[in-house]
């Protein structure tokens, strides 16, 4: 089952007269389950193809299709919908509400979503048992470390039990033992719960990783590899 197909997708950037191509007719099938990585040099085109795959950003030219539902043309609100049902997020910056506790970042999503409040909970410290942090339930994140951080932005990106979780440079702000550790939870979380995880990474752990690994340059895939 593919979660996401791309074909034919380029995208370009007007600065006043000044074209710029981030991607070139773009051809790429993701299934369900895989564990894949982006990977190439800055301005490549990796982050690009990312926002795309996330429907955070709209095609130039060329087809998305995300769980069989084609994306290109939708509106901001349509897209949003899609990405609220089946797609979770991880960035590099953790991107958690910093007066919120762990529980209640977890629980945002659910509240978005409309569930009820009992169902909320039992998701939630589940989630947190999930990563490790059923006694961080109260912190905030100026109360955990970078790893601590973004262990609770994993579980809140499967809190709504997404097909796709999409992690733009999970591991760069964290230490080596860090970085590490979040790559093991998530290769594991992988394996038990089917969700596909794809990155866009500079960082060889997160490159060790991946069972698949594709290579940008200059706006097209020019390597695609199984590990």
């Amino acid at each position: 089952m593919l979660v996401a197909s791309l074909s034919g997708v380029s995208r370009s950037f007007l600065n006043g007269k000044i074209e710029t191509v981030a991607l070139r007719g773009i051809d790429l099938d993701i299934s369900k389950g895989e564990f894949t990585a982006l990977v190439g040099p800055s301005g490549s085109g990796k982050t690009t193809l990312l926002q795309l795959i996330g429907c955070l950003d709209l095609p130039s030219g060329g087809k998305i299709h995300i769980n069989g539902q084609d994306v290109s043309g939708m509106n901001r609100n349509e897209r949003a919908d899609v990405r609220r049902k089946t797609i979770g997020y991880v960035f590099q910056f953790f991107a958690l509400i910093p007066t919120l506790s762990a529980y209640e970042n977890i629980e945002m999503p659910l509240l978005l979503n409309g569930v009820a409040a009992t169902e909320r909970h039992d998701r939630v410290m589940k989630l947190l048992d999930s990563v490790g942090l059923s006694h961080r339930e109260k912190n905030r994140p100026d109360q955990m470390s970078g790893g601590e951080q973004q262990r609770v932005a994993i579980a809140r990106a499967l809190a709504t039990n997404p097909s796709m979780i999409l992690a733009d440079e999970p591991t760069a702000n964290l230490d080596s033992k860090n970085g590490e550790a979040i790559m093991e939870l998530m290769a594991n979380l992988n394996k038990e719960t089917g969700v596909t995880f794809v990155f866009a990474t500079h960082d060889q752990r997160v490159i060790k990783y991946s069972k698949r690994v594709i290579t940008l340059q200059d706006g097209l895939i020019v390597s695609d590899n199984i590990q």
